[in-house]
């Protein structure tokens, strides 16, 4: 159940116009700026179907991304709807806690 939680969100916001919140289950909270959670979209646009590489260039991400609308898939994850009109990603919520950029988190990668 411990694992469970950690990847189930009890809240979702944003915290600013450049960050995005999440408080977890198990307490832990992660912010994630715009640009960087951009650039982490794993839809079949951003990266290649097939060969798994990296189509979107994080340095081709606007300076000032900016959510605009934030969409429930169902207890899977997140749609961000995003000021460059790209829409198509559902970031899992999986997804989002691995990438959790927190030094906590990233402590535990290495």
């Amino acid at each position: 159940m411990e694992n469970e939680e950690k990847i189930i969100p009890e809240r979702i916001w944003q915290a600013d116009q450049d960050t995005l919140a999440i408080r977890w289950l198990d307490r832990h909270e992660s912010t994630y700026a715009s640009r960087f959670l951009r650039s982490k979209c794993q839809c079949a646009v951003c990266v290649d179907e097939l060969s798994g590489e990296t189509r979107l260039r994080p340095g081709s991400v606007a300076e000032d991304i900016q959510p605009r609308e934030l969409e429930s898939v169902g207890r899977y994850g997140l749609r961000i709807h995003w000021s460059d009109g790209h829409k198509t990603g559902i970031y899992s919520f999986d997804f989002l806690r691995t990438i959790c950029p927190c030094s906590e988190c990233k402590a535990k990668e290495t």
